[in-house]
């Protein structure tokens, strides 16, 4: 019996659930995006002007998702795993 119950004591306890991981790489995934899509647009010649730079894509769209990954990503932080009911 005490083998048994010392062995349920070293089992690893993840502090997050399936949910919360499945969330987390999500808002990752956002936040990825968001900088790949900022990236660009410059120009090899500095005495050149570019105003690619100034794009929806790089000014509106990519700081948005940036944002949205970072609120996934305190969703998934504060999201409480439902605990099983063969955990109790």
């Amino acid at each position: 019996m005490g083998e048994q119950k010392q062995k349920e004591a070293n089992k690893a306890v993840f502090i997050f659930g399936k949910k919360n991981y499945k969330f987390m790489f999500i808002g990752l995934a956002c936040i990825a995006l968001g900088f790949i899509l900022m990236s660009g647009g410059g120009s090899d010649d500095p005495t050149i002007f570019n105003p690619e730079i100034f794009s929806f894509r790089r000014i509106r769209l990519a700081p948005m998702l940036v944002l949205l990954g970072f609120g996934i990503e305190i969703y998934a932080i504060l999201l409480n795993p439902k605990e099983s009911k063969t955990e109790k």
